[in-house]
């Protein structure tokens, strides 16, 4: 071998330490990073499964607190139908249908004897809907029920609807109002007096030679209870006849679609009325939920009935 094959060869071993060299310094970083990346993946997997754990913890206490809020719920509904009316066989007798849009509305109703000759019937609406519209709804209705309006004459329904009006300032209920329908029958002359603060006019339907006659029983320029303090209501009277049919309502009696897309009206409610011979509050309920598909309907439904 010559000089110069020894040189090349010396050198091609040098270059082959060096390149060993250089690769096992490439080795010795990627052990490292594959090191550091097992190391993350475990801390990731370890962590990944606390994560997982307290999720299902999460979701074990949501399910039970609204299981709680449903349960609350449901006896709330119980509390305000509890409170509602027995229906009544006779003298007059009182048949009636309350349906919630939600768990909780703000319809609620009532009639109770005032003495041994007049027997007061009443109606309320307060706005929106839920336990705080709820609320309010079941403190008016306990209020009337138990007569509870100081310096109040309970026979004359303007002066109830006026009190009603300073006892319940909106500003005072958390901005809500409330709509009103107040009648009071005497059983001796058979006149019923009545008020409406805002709200829809209850329906008088009586027999006559060609079906049933219809007449408006409201005072339209009744401002809502709860708006402006010191506000004077006006009332009405109507001498009622045996057989006689009165419907006080809710405007979610009749402010829904039709299957064109136009808001029933007062009128058609009427008509309609006019036509069910029987059971009107149930036959009503269900002519409108035909446009909601069965669906609930979109405000709360409240009807009372009585026959004369």
């Amino acid at each position: 071998m010559t000089s110069i094959d020894r040189i090349d060869a010396v050198s091609n071993s040098l270059n082959q330490e060096e390149e060993l060299e250089r690769l096992q310094g490439e080795l010795a970083e990627l052990r490292a990073e594959h090191a550091d990346l097992k190391l993350l993946y475990e801390a990731t997997i370890e962590h990944g499964e606390a994560v997982e754990d307290q999720l299902a913890e999460y979701n074990i206490l949501l399910t039970k607190t609204q299981e709680r809020l449903e349960a609350e719920l449901r006896d709330a509904g119980n509390y305000v139908y509890s409170i509602l009316p027995e229906k009544r066989p006779a003298n007059p007798q009182a048949d009636w249908l309350l349906v919630p849009s939600t768990e909780l509305g703000g319809d609620s109703f009532g009639y109770h004897d005032l003495d041994n000759d007049h027997f007061a019937i009443y109606l309320i609406d307060v706005c929106g809907h839920g336990v705080s519209a709820a609320l309010l709804s079941v403190a008016i209705i306990n209020v009337l029920r138990a007569n509870a309006l100081a310096e109040t004459d309970f026979r004359h329904p303007p002066d109830v609807l006026a009190k009603l009006n300073n006892a319940f300032p909106m500003e005072r209920q958390n901005n809500m109002f409330f709509t009103i329908w107040y009648g009071v029958y005497q059983r001796s002359t058979g006149c019923l007096s009545y008020a409406s603060g805002g709200h829809p006019a209850a329906i008088l339907l009586r027999p006559a030679t060609e079906g049933l006659q219809i007449t408006s029983l409201g005072t339209p320029d009744g401002m809502v209870i709860g708006a402006l303090p010191d506000m004077p209501f006006e009332g009405g009277t109507f001498q009622m006849h045996s057989g006689d049919k009165l419907l006080v309502i809710s405007d979610g009696t009749y402010e829904i679609e039709d299957e064109k897309g136009v808001t029933l009206t007062w009128d058609q409610l009427a008509d309609r009325a006019r036509a069910t011979e029987t059971g009107i509050p149930q036959a009503i309920y269900d002519w409108l939920a035909t446009f909601q598909e069965n669906a609930p309907l979109p405000d709360d439904f409240s009807m009372m009935e009585f026959t004369f």
